[in-house]
């Protein structure tokens, strides 16, 4: 093979190396050559497809969250192979990606992946129909698929397979898609929510009240355990989390270590747990020999861990018990500030709670407290089982 020359790539077998002067590209050339001589280097370009996959499973799969690994396989089955999977790797262009990134943005997915027309006959109403839904993927959906490709070229990039991440150069085009909206509740509208459960002895009634006064996540909720918390104390550890990954339910750590928290608990999160206690007693005692929990707080009646999708059916059912503007679990996070408040917890407590790192922000939310008698409805639900507060 004949020496490099002072342009900035050379062949080897099939790999191109790049280097800013010639002597950076003649030392990876040798280095190939040695490669070559051991039998380690491919003897032919893969396609954008089958490097995608590789990197999936070699390096996402063993070294990222479950969930983490689901999310990039389904962007990159979903969206990258189908468009760009068969293109030569080292050939793939800036304008590839941005073309691919334009149509992607504006296409209907539900028209793409056949949504429509995989419903029985008699339920297809728009895409299958000829009546297009316009389903598009949101400004952020679309730069979550495009980071996907970008993640998996610039470890193309470490690996010397290419010498640019070209994802890296691309504009995501304008949002086509409104957002939704957040929502949050009143403290009226929280208040509501929390004394229905509570009435109606919901056994996550003590979830519900983690959700809104403390703002975990529902799953730091359902995968919460006994060992986390200290009652007498009043502290709660947040280490561990449920998901639901494909077909496994998975008890395992918080994402991050950011994620993790010790965190004080207000009156009516030690009172709703105590009562939960003893629900998940009585429970044990009815099942028997059929009871199969062993840590977790929040479990079925049988002990087994409790559904995701299964605990968003239960607050949704709430939510129109306690006759309250149907939001989401992760929704109701955002109520948390403010039902801080009105609870009278000390501005301090809520910093740590929130998680603030300006307590100017937290005294901000002090002043949006609600009216007295709210107040002193709320702090009701704290109260203990056996007298007023």
């Amino acid at each position: 093979m004949p020496e490099p020359s002072s342009r900035s790539c050379t062949w080897s077998r099939w790999q191109q190396v790049y280097g800013k002067t010639r002597d950076a590209v003649h030392d990876k050339w040798i280095n190939l050559q040695n490669k070559a001589r051991d039998g380690t280097v491919a003897t032919r370009t893969p396609t954008v497809g089958e490097y995608v996959t590789y990197w999936l499973e070699e390096i996402i799969r063993p070294n990222r969250a479950p969930l983490t690994y689901q999310t990039y396989e389904t962007f990159v089955r979903v969206h990258i192979i189908p468009a760009l999977g068969a293109k030569n790797l080292t050939r793939l262009q800036v304008r590839d990606v941005q073309q691919w990134i334009n149509k992607l943005a504006a296409t209907c997915q539900c028209c793409a992946q056949g949504k429509d027309a995989r419903r029985p006959v008699k339920k297809r109403r728009c895409c299958a129909i000829g009546k297009c839904c316009e389903d598009t993927l949101s400004r952020r959906s679309v730069g979550d698929v495009r980071a996907a490709l970008r993640a998996a070229l610039s470890h193309a990039v470490k690996e010397e397979l290419i010498g640019k991440n070209v994802a890296m150069s691309v504009t995501l085009p304008k949002n086509r898609k409104r957002a939704r909206r957040r929502k949050a509740w009143t403290t009226d509208e929280a208040r509501a929510f929390l004394e229905s459960a509570r009435a109606d002895e919901d056994r996550l009634y003590a979830a519900y009240v983690l959700v809104l006064v403390l703002g975990l996540r529902k799953g730091e909720v359902l995968g919460m355990c006994w060992d986390d918390l200290d009652l007498d104390a009043g502290t709660l550890s947040i280490r561990m989390q449920l998901q639901r990954v494909g077909r496994r339910l998975l008890h395992r750590e918080t994402e991050t270590e950011e994620s993790e928290s010790d965190l004080p608990l207000p009156r009516i999160c030690t009172t709703a747990l105590n009562l939960r206690r003893t629900q998940q007693q009585h429970d044990r005692d009815m099942a028997g020999p059929a009871w199969q929990g062993d840590k977790l707080v929040f479990t079925t009646r049988y002990g087994t861990p409790i559904e995701p999708r299964n605990f968003n059916r239960s607050w949704d059912a709430r939510c129109a018990k306690a006759d309250v503007r149907k939001i989401t679990v992760h929704d109701g996070r955002r109520s948390c500030g403010t039902l801080l408040a009105d609870l009278d917890v000390h501005p301090r407590v809520a910093m740590q709670i929130l998680r603030h790192a300006d307590f100017a922000l937290t005294m901000e939310i002090y002043t949006l407290a609600s009216s007295a008698a709210t107040r002193d409805a709320l702090k009701r639900l704290g109260a203990s089982l056996d007298g007023p507060q």
